[in-house]
């Protein structure tokens, strides 16, 4: 009995050892590495959509602790500079602006 047992255990134990060799050998062939570099870009995809989405929600949340509208989150509101805005924040300065546009219409820029 015991040598039955003995047989069917290194039995077995071939088996699992020859199909951890094919797979790994198939993961080293480039179908299996462009397998795997496709589905690393799948998941880099998935944790970037839930980055995103949670920076969505807590800034949704801040909104509502700060009593913020939602229709203020234009780039408007969001300027540095001169004077202030709807909000009390300070807005751009127009020759910052200026200078970048002129900046953008250089021909160096291109």
């Amino acid at each position: 009995m015991s040598r039955v047992f003995w047989f069917a255990a290194g039995a077995a134990s071939g088996v699992y050892g020859l199909v951890k060799v094919k797979r790994t050998a198939q993961n080293f062939t480039p179908d299996g590495v462009a397998a795997r570099i496709a589905a690393w870009n799948v998941g880099a995809r998935m944790f970037k959509d839930e980055v995103v989405a949670g920076m969505s929600e807590r800034e949704h949340e801040l909104r509502q602790q700060l009593s913020l509208d939602p229709g203020s989150a234009g780039p408007e509101h969001r300027l540095i500079g001169q004077g202030p805005t709807k909000q009390g924040r300070p807005a751009r300065n127009a020759r910052a602006t200026g200078a970048a546009a002129a900046a953008s219409d250089s021909p160096r820029a291109s």
